[in-house]
C-alpha cells in the first residue's frame, strides 16, 4: 500500500525528477503503464512554464533507458533458470510477469535478433520485457542501449505529442479527462506500430537475405 501511494504522489507531483522514477519502473519488471506518465507531464508542460516537452520526453527516455538495464543485467548476472524462477514465483506473479510472458519476449528475441530491442518497445506486451532476452543472450552493452534510447524515445515523442495536443482540444480539463482520451489514442497508436514493426523486421531480412 505504502509503494502504490508513493507512485501516486509522484503523479500528483509531476516533475523532471518523479518522470525518470515513473519511468524507471515502467520499464522494468514492475508494471506501470507509460501512457499514465508522459501524456500528463506533457499536458502540464503545455499549460506550465516551468516544465518544457523536449525535456519530459528526454528525462522519460533517460527513465526508460534505466529500467531497461535492470532488466538487462538482472537477466544477464542471474541467468535463464532463476529469470524463469522469478518469473514463476508469487512475487513475479505480483508483477504480472509469468512464464508464458517471458518466453513470448524471448521467442521475439530469437525470431528478429537485435533490431527487436527497438521494434520491441513500440508494441505492447512486449515493452517492458524486451530487455531480459537481451541480457540473456548477453548483447552488447552499446548496441543495447543505442537500439533501447532510439524504441522509447519514439514511443515517449508520441506519447508527448498526444498530451501537448490534447491540452487544445476544449472539454478536457482535467487529467481524468486526459488519461481517457490517451487510453483511446495509445491502442489505436500501437496497432499502428504493430503494423510498422512488421514492415521493419521484413525490411532487414530481405536485407540480411538479398546479402547472402
Amino acid at each position: 500500500m505504502e509503494s502504490v501511494a508513493f507512485i501516486q504522489w509522484c503523479l500528483d507531483h509531476l516533475n523532471y525528477w518523479t518522470i525518470t522514477l515513473l519511468m524507471a519502473i515502467e520499464s522494468s519488471f514492475i508494471p506501470f503503464p507509460s501512457e499514465v506518465v508522459v501524456p500528463p507531464a506533457a499536458w502540464k508542460a503545455a499549460n506550465n512554464d516551468n516544465m518544457n516537452i523536449y525535456l519530459v520526453v528526454v528525462f522519460a527516455t533517460i527513465g526508460a533507458n534505466i529500467g531497461a538495464l535492470i532488466n538487462y543485467y538482472m537477466a544477464k548476472w542471474l541467468g535463464r533458470p532463476i529469470i524463469y524462477k522469478f518469473a514463476n514465483s508469487r512475487f513475479g506473479h505480483m508483477c504480472l510477469i509469468d512464464e508464458a510472458k517471458v518466453q513470448h519476449a524471448e521467442e521475439y528475441f530469437d525470431k528478429h535478433g537485435a533490431i527487436s530491442t527497438f521494434v520491441g518497445r513500440l508494441i505492447p506486451a512486449v515493452r517492458q520485457l524486451i530487455s531480459i532476452p537481451a541480457g540473456l543472450a548477453r548483447m552488447k552493452q552499446g548496441t543495447f542501449l543505442l537500439y533501447t534510447t532510439l524504441g522509447a524515445g519514439l514511443w515517449n515523442s508520441i506519447l508527448a505529442f498526444i498530451g501537448y495536443y490534447l491540452s487544445t482540444v476544449p472539454g478536457i480539463e482535467n487529467e481524468d479527462q486526459l488519461l481517457a482520451k490517451v487510453t483511446e489514442y495509445s491502442h489505436e497508436i500501437g496497432y499502428v506500430f504493430i503494423g510498422i514493426s512488421v514492415l521493419i523486421v521484413a525490411f532487414f531480412i530481405y536485407k540480411g537475405m538479398k546479402k547472402k
